[in-house]
């Protein structure tokens, strides 16, 4: 096997670029820091392997991370034990200046379902940090238990990212799903002032500012993931586990919409903008090959397999999506989001998912990013708000096509999760919008920020426009941070709802404020 061939099937990307491996070739020695100052991650596990990611940065919010203009020859090990003492795969890929020195490696021919251990090394440096993963469990094969996590929406510059300490810390779970906003576009001054950062002795610190102003270039987008990546509890929880990574809005414009942004910026500007977010998007994500930027595209919807425990698909709520005109300001001839042809999925989507439910799995679980069900709202004078346009109430048609293929298929089976509203909420999606406590086709698990909106509360005007309207169907509704983890058996799927005390000063601690269950046979949503 010649050496092209040989970093393909180690994983390498070497048509990137169109650039030979032996131009611009790296010179050991020449780095000005740690090179793997970003940490690790691993993504996307299936029975036989996994994706396997790291940036070399060793100035992450300098130009280039740091990195001069060169190829640089990765290596990287698989081994089964944390000592690399049995050592089963390992190969040689390259971190190239067009993707930032980033590097994708998909492993293959593992054993399913069981954990291995992995690092990179780059000559003339030290070697990477460690991280663990777990491969999925074969195809038929029905585990006794998985565990996941469900995380997103971490503003830098509302808290610390201590929830992320203690998810690394549960040594049980197998895979963490990020829905979304794992970084926020705004500038330097966005939001200042409006939360105050403590350290640990109650000072306040400016360390978790945003660096530069609101992004808009390829290299604004990077610094942005670096400055985010630096976070020493966040690069735990991705050494840690598998991390099965989609996006919301915040990774290019809040509330943007397919080929719109939030500003009435022309399509076809707002697409260099989109465009450059993607790849850093995909740069700094440990997703695979099939997610590779493509002309400004990202092809994020994917599905992943648990054995025949469990079938996810993964959905994309951005990029297809009819515009919500309701929401900008100063738009004529404003649509509801209510006209039959209005789509959140777009139509290949929304077929690939149709055809996708139809499984022999324990559970199909829908991860995606925003509210589902059908909820009303009320203001503090107790009148109706208008519908909550961002999320799938701004496309009933959609949601009714949705929930009729799975009333259609018979299905029981079925969880929604999604984040986005900065808000821990639970509740079914009923079958029809006008009879929210009649028959419901799944539970939907919606989870708060990691920081986003500082610290939180019980009951805050955020979630008591939901507690104080006619929402029979919703089970839980608080303002608090934190994540949820599922516990997932054939007899019981269990949602724990956990939150912190607070992430706007340091060492905030962990604790679960509430637990729901339900059988596969059945969608109707228990406490427990």
């Amino acid at each position: 096997m010649d050496r092209r061939k040989l970093l393909a099937a180690a994983g390498g990307l070497a048509f990137v670029g169109g650039v030979s491996l032996q131009t611009r070739a790296w010179g050991a020695n020449r780095f000005s820091g740690y090179p793997f100052a970003l940490g690790v991650a691993s993504g996307d596990p299936w029975p036989d392997g996994f994706v396997l990611w790291t940036r070399l940065a060793p100035q992450p919010l300098e130009p280039h991370g740091g990195m001069p203009l060169a190829v640089v020859p990765v290596r990287w090990e698989v081994a089964e034990d944390e000592r690399f003492g049995r050592i089963v795969q390992a190969g040689e890929t390259h971190a190239r200046p067009e993707l930032a020195h980033s590097v994708h490696v998909e492993v293959e021919g593992l054993q399913p379902f069981r954990h291995y251990w992995y690092r990179f090394l780059v000559e003339g440096a030290e070697a990477s940090p460690v991280g663990r993963v777990r491969t999925a469990p074969a195809r038929g094969q029905t585990p006794d238990r998985m565990r996941m996590a469900v995380a997103g929406c971490q503003a830098l510059y509302h808290g610390w990212f201590d929830a992320y300490r203690h998810m690394s810390r549960d040594a049980d779970l197998d895979v963490v799903f990020h829905y979304g906003d794992y970084i926020y576009e705004g500038g330097a001054s966005h939001g200042a002032g409006r939360y105050d950062i403590r350290d640990a002795s109650g000072a306040v610190v400016d360390g978790r500012t945003h660096v530069g102003g609101e992004i808009y270039s390829l290299d604004d987008y990077r610094r942005r993931y670096a400055q985010y990546q630096s976070d020493p509890d966040l690069q735990a929880a991705q050494a840690a586990f598998a991390f099965i990574s989609s996006f919301d809005d915040h990774e290019v414009d809040n509330d943007w919409a397919s080929a719109y942004d939030q500003d009435g910026t022309p399509p076809e500007v707002f697409a260099l903008r989109r465009q450059a977010a993607m790849q850093a998007w995909y740069e700094h994500m440990p997703v695979r090959r099939s997610q590779f930027p493509r002309l400004g595209e990202v092809t994020m919807y994917r599905r992943l397999d648990y054995g025949g425990l469990m079938r996810m698909h993964v959905l994309d709520t951005r990029s297809y999506r009819d515009d919500q005109l309701c929401v900008r300001s100063g738009q004529k001839n404003c649509r509801t989001g209510g006209e039959a042809e209005a789509t959140i999925l777009g139509q290949p989507q929304e077929a690939w998912l149709n055809q996708g439910l139809r499984n022999d799995a324990v559970w199909n679980l829908i991860a995606q990013q925003v509210f589902i069900m059908p909820l009303k709202g009320v203001n503090a004078q107790g009148q109706a708000l208008p519908a909550f346009n961002d999320k799938w109430d701004g496309y009933p048609a959609s949601r009714r096509r949705l929930v009729q293929t799975i009333s259609d298929l018979k299905l029981t089976n079925v969880v929604f999760s999604g984040g986005d509203a900065h808000m821990h909420a639970v509740g079914s999606v009923p079958l029809r919008d006008d009879e929210p406590d009649g028959p419901s086709v799944g539970a939907e698990f919606l989870c708060s920020s990691i920081t986003s909106n500082g610290d939180g509360a019980l009951r805050s005007p955020n979630v008591a426009r939901f507690l104080d309207a006619d929402n029979p169907h919703l089970a839980l509704c608080n303002d608090l941070r934190g994540y949820q983890t599922y516990d997932i058996t054939a007899r019981e799927w269990r949602t724990d709802v956990m939150v912190m005390d607070q992430v706007q000063k340091s060492g905030g601690q962990i604790s679960r404020i509430a637990s729901f269950a339900l059988a596969p046979d059945s969608p109707e949503l228990h406490r427990v």
